[in-house]
């Protein structure tokens, strides 16, 4: 262990003068690394079932598929498993929990969830020194098959705006208690299989429904956010909540906007769409997933699209204006592994960014020299940021390489294996 740490140190250090060279500071982009916060969704460890209704089928233009075994099955499985995953991830991290994550010994309809509800997490995000993330629930209901903030019934409006309104009561809860902002995120899956007689009417409630959400009188523990959506299973022709819809929605009412790496038409490039974003708005929020032909939330990979995005969050010079979230749900491999391989890769994608050139790369830009630019770009990509990645995983004492893989292995033949599906 001694030799593969000098080893790796070694390493390191002929990879900070590589990039000493180049005007980069590696112990100042380590430094930056390491206090980005990444919130990771709870809901990979249990396929979004939740806990109000764990054997509930999904609805509402979202679908887990696969049935690999040990998904977790209550509250306290699911933290065990986080505990876990969060020990082979580097760096400052927070959790984002959907309101169906609540625990109560009695059935809780949804407009009526409160703090106490979720007591034990705050407790947990204590014990851990994490920060929390809120997001309502408003699909997987009966009320919500038609759809919800947007419904043409107003009662059926009244009950999902309630939902939220008590959703922002739980995110400010969450900021008090853990003395960091939480960033409560609306997504809702209105729209239409096909194309609808009038799409106006349907978001000018959404907009009179939010308005009534974002109005309501609370401290300045938690940040609300919206989020929009190109389409979803059922909802193919047409969504109520656009991005255009809630970009113009978080311009004018001062809300955070949710730009979701899987929610837009494939060959739209998502990180284009942050510098636009941040020249109208105060802060954003990034839901950071991998979309494969459709919006299908794979395990986040260190591939274009999230180098891209990373790459954009830096260079925008924006660190403390993006909040950083992870969206993905796949069932069909271990549910530890795909938190850590995503988690991780959105990290090396950061340093990435962070390892730049960015004087060099603004200079060239400036003298509007497009081959010494194009030159420093593409030369960027074999510098040994490697050895910078597997110090940065030593130094944080968390696994460096694969190393991490023996001990998911090991919880799965001991813990994850033994769950029956329920």
């Amino acid at each position: 262990m001694k030799d593969a740490r000098q080893k790796i140190t070694a390493a390191y250090e002929l990879a900070k003068e590589r990039f000493a060279e180049i005007g980069v500071d590696t112990e100042s982009a380590l430094r930056t690394l390491n206090e980005i916060p990444i919130s990771i969704q709870c809901w990979q460890g249990d396929d979004v079932r939740g806990f109000e209704n764990p054997n509930g089928d999904l609805t509402g233009g979202i679908q887990t598929t696969g049935n690999y075994p040990g998904r977790a099955r209550s509250a306290g499985e699911l933290r065990a498993d986080l505990e876990v995953a969060f020990a082979q991830i580097p760096g400052t991290k927070r959790l984002n929990l959907h309101a169906i994550y609540l625990e109560s010994a009695t059935p809780i309809e949804r407009d009526a969830i409160e703090p106490k509800h979720f007591e034990n997490w705050v407790k947990w995000a204590k014990a851990e020194h994490l920060g929390l993330d809120f997001n309502p629930t408003c699909f997987s209901h009966p009320l919500s098959e038609r759809a919800t903030l947007s419904h043409p019934d107003a009662a059926v409006r009244k009950f999902w705006i309630d939902h939220c309104i008590a959703s922002r009561k739980i995110s400010e809860y969450f900021g008090e208690e853990l003395g960091t902002p939480a960033v409560m995120n609306i997504w809702i899956p209105d729209g239409d299989k096909d194309s609808p007689a009038d799409r106006m009417a349907p978001r000018k409630r959404l907009m009179a429904a939010l308005d009534e959400i974002v109005s309501a009188p609370l401290g300045k523990h938690h940040k609300v956010a919206v989020e929009g959506k190109l389409f979803g299973i059922g909802t193919e022709a047409y969504t109520a909540g656009s991005n255009d819809f809630y970009l113009a929605y978080a311009a004018t009412r001062k809300t955070l906007l949710c730009l979701d790496a899987g929610h837009f038409h494939p060959t739209e490039n998502v990180a284009d769409k942050i510098s636009t974003a941040l020249c109208f708005l105060d802060e954003i929020l990034l839901h950071v997933s991998r979309p494969v032909r459709w919006d299908s939330d794979h395990v986040v990979l260190l591939d274009d699209a999230t180098i891209a995005i990373a790459q954009e969050i830096v260079r925008t010079g924006s660190l403390d204006r993006i909040n950083i979230g992870l969206d993905f749900f796949d069932a069909s491999i271990n549910r530890l592994a795909a938190w850590i391989i995503g988690a991780r890769n959105m990290r090396k994608a950061l340093l990435l960014a962070l390892l730049e050139p960015a004087a060099k790369q603004l200079e060239a830009e400036k003298r509007f020299d497009g081959a010494a630019r194009m030159a420093i770009f593409e030369e960027q990509k074999s510098m040994p940021w490697s050895a910078v990645w597997d110090y940065y995983c030593a130094s944080q004492n968390v696994p460096v390489g694969i190393e991490w893989l023996d001990t998911v292995q090991a919880y799965e033949k001991k813990i994850l294996g033994t769950r029956e599906a329920k």
